[in-house]
């Protein structure tokens, strides 16, 4: 509990945020959006859900 390994966190706070993003994209992309604009939203969304985590959002 005390020793947490930031990095292995911060990890998968990425992995988590980036399959939640991606399905969703994927399901635009399916739907006939852009792939690159669904590329962008993926990212972005994977940001905003790092800089929530790190500030004690969630």
């Amino acid at each position: 509990m005390y020793d947490k390994n930031s990095h292995k966190d911060f990890l998968g706070g990425i992995i988590a945020a980036a399959l939640g993003a991606g399905i969703v994209t994927t399901i635009g992309v399916w739907h006939g959006q852009n792939p690159l604009m669904a590329l962008q939203i993926t990212g972005l969304a994977v940001i905003v859900a790092l800089v929530c985590d790190r500030l004690g959002l969630v």
